[in-house]
């Protein structure tokens, strides 16, 4: 009887340290506010794998890149969740994160998925997103955009703090190659303000201050199916747009690989996926078939998908960030 109850409180133990294990993930802050898709998501996690998620957010994923490299060895970050392609490269030079060993998985994206190192969880294409009650002839392509304009009425955020705010540097690099800086500089007067982040810049906009700002595609299936607004539209471009992939990676120096490397792959099943379309309101990184948001069917797509290689990004981006702020007058 003593062996068994030793045995007992011995798988007891177990269990309880099991399930005391943390998971520290750090991502950008509208992924685990209350109505993205982070609180849904750490409920399924926490229930597939017995643990606890920690959360620990900044502004934006470039901000995020920022951290782990200040941080270093001493990062408390198991998983780095929230960059995207463009910084990639960067985060691999910086060495703040690890190959994830996983086996193959099924990805449905419009490229090619095969990388030791990052797990997609989602997609979508940058877009001037407009108030359809307010602007009643917004410009028809990038060649408008970059037309004179009588009054400030776009809001955009910076490159060099804002995943979104890079893209559309990368957006306008991608189209205008040498001519980047002229087309710049003809954008520059309808631009109200350049904010750090996302948030601050979608905020201002649905505060009235200008009737367009840069956001996704996807944003106004928000309004769709959450206000039932249908007044906030996206402005597909005939020159394409500059696509996003947003990935997940084990953090260099985290102390559970396993449940790090086990989180990875649970980004890859429906208990992830399923949050993505009314919590991060971009596309999911596997077909979730049926349940996949009708209005997400509807959505307009860009023609043409622009997107560098990460290498190519991490060996040009200061340079053009430094051509981006003397074209736009940026300090």
């Amino acid at each position: 009887m003593t062996r068994l109850i030793s045995a007992f409180t011995i798988l007891l133990m177990a269990a309880v340290s099991v399930r005391s294990e943390t998971l520290t993930v750090y991502t950008y802050e509208s992924f685990v506010s209350e109505w993205g898709p982070g609180p849904a998501i750490e409920e399924a996690y926490e229930a597939h794998c017995g643990c606890q998620v920690e959360w620990v957010a900044v502004d934006d994923a470039v901000l995020l890149l920022s951290r782990l490299r200040l941080e270093g060895s001493a990062t408390h970050a198991d998983v780095v969740l929230g960059l995207d392609t463009n910084l990639t490269a960067d985060a691999v030079s910086a060495g703040v994160v690890r190959e994830h060993d996983l086996e193959r998985m099924d990805f449905s994206l419009p490229i090619e998925w095969t990388d030791p190192v990052f797990v997609p969880f989602d997609y979508g294409y940058f877009a001037v997103i407009y108030n359809s009650s307010v602007l009643a002839n917004p410009p028809a392509s990038l060649a408008e955009l970059a037309s004179a304009a009588e009054e400030r009425d776009l809001i955009i955020q910076d490159p060099r703090t804002s995943t979104p705010g890079l893209g559309l540097m990368l957006w306008i690099k991608s189209v205008y190659g040498d001519g980047a800086a002229d087309a710049w500089t003809r954008i520059a007067p309808r631009i109200l303000t350049v904010t750090k982040g996302w948030s601050e810049a979608y905020g201002l906009f649905l505060g009235g201050e200008a009737p367009m700002v840069l956001s996704y595609t996807t944003s106004p299936a928000y309004h769709q199916i959450v206000e039932e607004d249908e007044r906030f539209k996206a402005i597909i471009f005939p020159e394409g747009h500059y696509m996003q992939v947003e990935v997940a990676a084990i953090a260099s120096h985290t102390d559970q690989p396993d449940l790090a490397r086990d989180f990875l792959r649970f980004i890859g099943t429906p208990g992830f996926q399923n949050a993505i379309p009314t919590g991060n309101w971009m596309y999911p990184a596997i077909d979730l078939g049926d349940d996949l948001p009708a209005v997400y069917r509807e959505l307009p797509k860009p023609s043409t998908a622009l997107l560098f290689a990460p290498e190519e990004v991490r060996a040009s981006r200061s340079d053009w960030v430094q051509e981006w702020l003397e074209a736009v007058s940026i300090n």
